[in-house]
């Protein structure tokens, strides 16, 4: 049997099955990506409840695999060395995770390389933006006067949310086949909802994206995925 005691975080988060990916997260935008992508590649998991509080995040066990204090991390038992490995950035985990299956990252080097460019536009651009967005709409960000910050914010998602309408006219995914990179982007752009920020970016002039996120979410892996780990 693989022994993961060498990974202090199973001894906060203990592996039923230390032979199969130990997932830690939580279903945020960033956290979902990573058990979106294992379902629809199929891969055996054993998802572990971190919660966003300080006790689990910035505890000793968790900061020994993510000294950044942020979720997803995993560990693959099944390392590509021939021994475990742990990882933790979620873009970074799409990216391993499609590169060990082959799937979902394009059939040439060609292929591989526009997808991974747009896992990077939704790690360097939507992904920050729209989470910023989200603090000076709806949470402590939204009690600050000034409204530059917010205005900033605001107009940059627009923007970003152009590209991708651009993008997706005359094709359903982002890069061509369905890939990696929809599974960071989506999530992201679901999040609008929970921000309740629908209205002040747009959204009902984007029919593009309205309709790749209805084909996104009818997908049965990323229907079960987006609840993995379950809310406590």
């Amino acid at each position: 049997m693989t022994d993961l005691t060498q990974f202090p975080i199973t001894a906060k988060w203990p592996a039923a099955n230390p032979e199969i990916i130990q997932l830690y997260s939580f279903p945020t935008p960033n956290g979902v990506k990573a058990s979106i992508a294992l379902e629809e590649m199929g891969l055996e998991y054993e998802p572990h409840l971190v919660t966003l509080a300080d006790a689990d995040v910035k505890s000793d066990a968790f900061l020994s695999l993510n000294p950044n204090n942020k979720i997803p991390a995993i560990i693959d038992p099944n390392g590509p060395d021939g021994a475990p490995v742990g990882l933790f950035e979620s873009g970074a985990i799409l990216i391993y995770l499609a590169e060990k299956t082959g799937k979902l990252i394009g059939d040439s080097a060609t292929d591989k390389a526009k997808i991974i460019q747009w896992v990077m536009f939704q790690m360097g651009g939507l992904g920050p933006m729209l989470g910023q967005l989200g603090f000076f709409y709806k949470f402590a960000g939204a009690e600050i006067e000034d409204p530059r910050p917010r205005d900033r914010y605001i107009n940059e998602a627009k923007r970003l949310l152009a590209v991708l309408e651009k993008q997706l006219d005359g094709q359903d995914w982002v890069a061509g086949d369905y890939s990696i990179a929809d599974i960071a982007i989506a999530p992201w752009l679901n999040a609008l909802d929970f921000y309740g920020a629908k209205d002040v970016v747009n959204w009902s002039e984007h029919p593009n994206l309205i309709a790749y996120l209805e084909r996104f979410y009818a997908r049965p892996a990323v229907e079960k995925g987006k609840n993995i780990p379950p809310r406590p």
